[in-house]
Order: structure tokens, then C-alpha cells, then sequence
């Protein structure tokens, strides 16, 4: 437990990492910052599609509406929230010249893509209108 909090103030306090084992090689730093990029590129883009859902569908009943809009911002806030943490976890492991650490996270979030993916193309073929 008491890594996972290290972690966690490592999220507001970025340059307590410099005191954990050695500088690498900064190309390494700056494509684990394009990587946490990219994971936040990612999260807006889910959030952004909760909201269009939510806002752009007024037509499908209420809760089947709010409960994919719910999915995608749920999985928005998720995926922020991991790619801070696998960005500290990733430049901890690379001063300590540990391996990278592995996440079953991308996994999760496809499956969780894929399923509300499903369910609006279900919603699109029977055409699940009204309130």
C-alpha cells in the first residue's frame, strides 16, 4: 500500500522522481510524456463522446441514452486517471533500470470500448427511440 501512495504523490509532485535512481536517457522521458499524451488525447476523446451521446441522441430512451454516455465518460475519467499513473510508474521503472511495467488496463478499456461500440450499433439497428 505504502508504494501505491508514493505513487499517488508522485502524481503532484513530479520532481520527487528525480531522487529515485539515475537520469536516463531523456529520449526515453520525453516518449513516456508522448505516450501519457496520448492516453489523455484518448480520455477527452471518450469524454467527448459521452457528451455527444448524452447530447446528439435525444431520440433513444432516456436510459439507454445516459447509460452509454455514463460508460464512455466513466471510461474517459478512467483513462485519464491511468495515464498519469502509468506515467510516473514508467519513469520510476526507467530510473531504477527496472523493466516497464505491465497493465491489463489497455485490455480493459478496448473491452469496455468495444462493448458500448456493440450497444449503439445495436440501438442503431432496432432503432431503441423514445422516452
Amino acid at each position: 500500500m505504502s508504494d501505491f501512495v508514493q505513487s499517488l504523490r508522485l502524481w503532484f509532485a513530479p520532481q520527487r522522481i528525480r531522487d529515485e535512481g539515475e537520469t536516463p536517457d531523456y529520449r526515453f522521458s520525453l516518449a513516456n510524456e508522448r505516450t501519457f499524451l496520448a492516453w489523455i488525447r484518448t480520455a477527452l476523446a471518450l469524454v467527448g463522446g459521452g457528451f455527444a451521446v448524452d447530447q446528439f441522441l435525444p431520440d433513444l430512451r432516456w436510459g439507454v441514452r445516459v447509460g452509454l454516455a455514463l460508460a464512455l465518460l466513466a471510461a474517459g475519467v478512467l483513462c485519464a486517471l491511468r495515464a498519469v499513473n502509468h506515467w510516473v510508474r514508467c519513469e520510476r521503472a526507467m530510473r531504477r533500470g527496472e523493466d516497464l511495467p505491465v497493465s491489463r488496463f489497455p485490455t480493459v478499456l478496448s473491452l469496455a470500448v468495444a462493448l458500448v461500440a456493440l450497444a449503439m450499433v445495436v440501438v442503431i439497428v432496432f432503432g431503441w427511440a423514445g422516452r
